[in-house]
């Protein structure tokens, strides 16, 4: 059991510093028990965070109908004040207050599991969203079937949870998944975000017959290229296999060639003389002068 110092002062303050000053145990088994403990509190402080939240948006959309604000307004800036409130983006903040909405209505075997710390929040979110498609009712049913039993539920991996979940939302409404899976594929899309050391991640959100299709294609080519030789990994031909197919472009070793102008911004210093000041990719970010 994790017991905290005791220090007397009751206000978050005070809990944060009981964290830090707690000494750690010599005896590795209760250094497990106190790792699961602290993670059972995380999950009920957000379940708690989530019954906060719901209990805001009920009380300002309350308000704002006191004052006249139309029904489509009156739910204005309560998922900002979330997000600032949990120090994550407004988009996180609307993910946040919706779940929250949906566990105080809609999910209460799945509110009460997260309120006793049994669940991550991203379990609840899972059943929330795999849920969404079905009735009131037929979601009532699924939350019972996957967590009215939280001691099943909390020894469940999440691609069993994945799974069964999908599974009852078949059987229970098998138009409302088709219809679900037909508006998923008008959504395909391609992202790009940066990641650390002057790479990105390139994200493509395609149905997943055509995913694999596109895995093994690239992956037929790796093996191949792999076993006459070629000293890259297996990842590192697909990658590359995948940008030459896209740009059209490779090099005499079949490697890819991307002519592209890019967006960049350096100082003189760096340009010229050497300096490390940091240079500006449109689109990117900083990046090393080097």
């Amino acid at each position: 059991m994790f017991v905290l110092s005791g220090s007397g002062d009751t206000t978050p303050v005070g809990w944060v510093e009981d964290l830090v000053s707690a000494p750690v145990p010599e005896d590795d088994a209760t250094k497990i028990d106190q790792i699961r403990d602290l993670e059972t509190l995380v999950c009920a402080a957000q379940a708690r965070q989530a019954k906060l939240a719901a209990a805001l948006d009920a009380s300002q959309r309350a308000r704002a109908a006191e004052h006249g604000e139309p029904a489509a307004r009156q739910g204005r800036g309560i998922a900002e004040q979330v997000a600032l409130a949990r120090r994550e983006s407004p988009h996180r903040g609307r993910q946040h207050l919706a779940l929250a909405r949906i566990l105080e209505r809609e999910l209460p075997c799945t509110r009460a599991a997260f309120a006793a710390g049994r669940i991550t929040e991203w379990r609840a979110m899972t059943i929330a969203r795999e849920t969404a498609c079905l009735t009131l009712e037929d979601r009532r049913a699924v939350d019972r079937a996957i967590a009215g039993d939280p001691d099943a539920l909390e020894g469940y991996s999440d691609r069993v949870v994945l799974a069964e979940l999908r599974k009852l939302a078949a059987r229970l409404d098998p138009a409302s998944v088709t219809e679900r899976r037909r508006r998923a594929e008008t959504e395909r899309h391609v992202t790009v975000r940066p990641a650390p050391d002057t790479m990105a991640y390139l994200t493509v959100l395609l149905p997943v017959a055509q995913a694999v299709a596109v895995y093994a294609a690239l992956k037929s080519e790796a093996d191949t290229t792999v076993a006459a030789g070629d000293p890259r990994s297996r990842g590192q031909v697909m990658a590359d296999a995948l940008v030459a197919r896209v740009t059209g472009s490779t090099d005499e070793t079949g490697r890819p060639v991307v002519p592209v102008t890019v967006g960049l911004v350096m100082t003189d210093q760096a340009l010229l003389a050497g300096a490390h000041d940091t240079a500006d990719l449109d689109g990117y970010g900083p990046i090393p002068a080097g």
